[in-house]
């Protein structure tokens, strides 16, 4: 096995760590749903829930990198006690890093499409009626599709075959810095727009007849998926940064650090979004369209509107990016730490694999659009976000913070002694009862209503058919969790 390399400074480990958290979550989605849940009081809750569950799950993450100096892949067998079986639950963590690829992947190459048209002035001065047009056009387009997905693999990939100081550190750190002043930009030329004003009010200020509209309840169910999953974690997803790092500094500190870029990423974007839909008069509530349609045709009304519009593709592609590169690092990971694999075969072998593995959600819009897994309408890649998104998620983090945390898996004693290591902010004690019986069972709540919610829709067939899938997935991973072991010491 080659030698563990570690990140050359305490920046480039917080924003390769955010790079990982931040993504199309942040800046796509976030904007949406303020609008669709009353704006300033669908933040509060976001806010809270990021604090009371993001924090924890990260920390948890992170310990057991740097605890086992490895991945997800080998990181539950290394630090579990003997005779455990809590390993067999990598398989899970791993199938989810590659199913979010196949999909991400295919988004990520949207962005640099529409970054690439913005750039070519390929859609500046074409009319409203025919913006749609150019959204569906390309989903259409089979060779357009593959073509830009393999381009986000390629590059990404080509990234992190330079190691992890010289390629993902360096390339997502200034990516990262890029991303930041780019947004910046972007939300004070949003802000200082005609009618900005209103928009801002929106955001911020609580919606009470919007909230009553879709219920409270809603929103806050709405804030709590948001804040989990806009992080990513759940899937071990950030160990293996925990994994480069050093014992210079405690966890908690760094798991703040990340929260709050995160989370300004986030509002900077609804900063760039909203203002911009109330100073043209266009509904900020319109779901995922409002990226690519609502906004086109923004910044094609907007002075110097191909400029603004490249600036925001562009900033999207780098969020997108980092993301993938990140998460294409921890694939890696997986051949080196389980298979002994120098770098080199670990990025051509993932490589192969990935630009296989991806191919249907590229193809599901076109070729393959009569496959649709979930009901009328939708998509393999709608599939592959179920899968992982209300399934491996909310499941792998409860997980992790019972392996954290339990006397039968690495113990709270070993997961505290890790995490306080070094100077900064420490995790205090007094949290364990809380990782261990609340956010478990909040996680199970979550994954039962957002699984029941996406499946209502099917035939009773159908449902019954999911409804006995996850029923054995729940079962096997109760089995991980609570199955009888010898006799051991509290940990």
């Amino acid at each position: 096995m080659e030698k563990r390399e570690q990140f050359s400074s305490r920046l480039g480990f917080i924003l390769v760590s955010a790079g990982c958290a931040i993504g199309l979550g942040n800046v796509w989605k976030f904007p949406y749903m303020c609008g669709q849940y009353g704006g300033g009081i669908f933040i509060a809750f976001y806010l809270l829930f990021l604090v009371i569950m993001g924090i924890p799950i990260i920390v948890s993450e992170f310990a057991m990198g740097r605890g086992s100096k490895s991945g997800i892949a080998t990181a539950f067998t290394m630090l579990e006690p003997q005779g455990q079986t809590w390993h067999k639950f990598r398989w899970f963590c791993m199938a989810g890093s590659y199913i979010l690829m196949m999909f991400y992947t295919v988004a990520c190459g949207w962005m640099l499409y529409y970054a690439y048209m913005m750039i070519t002035g390929q859609v500046t001065g074409i009319s409203a009626e025919a913006i749609p047009l150019v959204f569906t056009d390309m989903l259409a387009d089979p060779q357009t599709m593959v073509l830009w997905m393999t381009i986000t693999i390629v590059f990404s990939f080509g990234v992190c075959a330079m190691g992890v100081q010289r390629g993902v550190e360096r390339v997502s750190k200034w990516m990262m810095i890029c991303l930041i002043i780019l947004m910046v930009i972007l939300a004070v030329n949003s802000v200082t727009l005609d009618g900005a004003m209103e928009g801002v009010r929106f955001f911020l200020v609580p919606d009470w007849e919007q909230v009553q509209t879709v219920g409270l309840d809603a929103v806050i169910f709405g804030a709590l998926t948001q804040s989990f999953f806009t992080l990513g974690i759940g899937i071990g997803s950030m160990a293996i940064f925990g994994s480069y790092l050093d014992d210079k500094r405690s966890l908690t500190g760094e798991a703040v650090h990340i929260v709050l870029l995160d989370t300004f990423v986030a509002m900077t974007a609804g900063f760039i979004v909203i203002p911009a839909c109330f100073a043209y008069g266009i509904e900020p509530n319109s779901g995922p369209p409002l990226l690519f349609i609502t906004l086109t045709s923004v910044f094609n009304d907007m002075p110097f509107g191909r400029l603004w519009g490249s600036a925001f593709f562009v900033f999207m592609s780098f969020a997108a990016l980092s993301t993938v590169i990140t998460m294409f690092e921890n694939q890696i990971a997986f051949g080196m730490d389980m298979l002994n694999w120098n770098r080199k075969k670990s990025v051509l072998t993932n490589l192969a694999a990935m630009l296989v593995l991806a191919m249907p959600a590229a193809l599901g819009y076109n070729i393959l659009s009569d496959i649709q897994p979930l009901g009328a309408d939708s998509t393999i890649l709608d599939f592959e976000d179920f899968i992982v998104s209300d399934n491996l998620l909310p499941i792998g983090g409860a997980v992790i913070l019972l392996f954290c945390t339990s006397k039968h898996g690495w113990g709270f004693k070993h997961f505290l002694s890790e995490a306080n290591r070094g100077t900064g902010l420490k995790f205090p004690a007094w949290v364990r009862l809380y990782m261990s019986y609340v956010l478990p069972v909040v996680l199970l709540v979550l994954y039962i209503r957002g699984f029941l919610s996406k499946i209502s829709s099917l035939s009773a067939d159908a449902r019954l058919i999911w409804i006995a899938l996850a029923a054995a997935y729940i079962g096997f991973t109760a089995w991980i969790v609570c199955k009888k072991r010898p006799k051991t010491t509290e940990q």
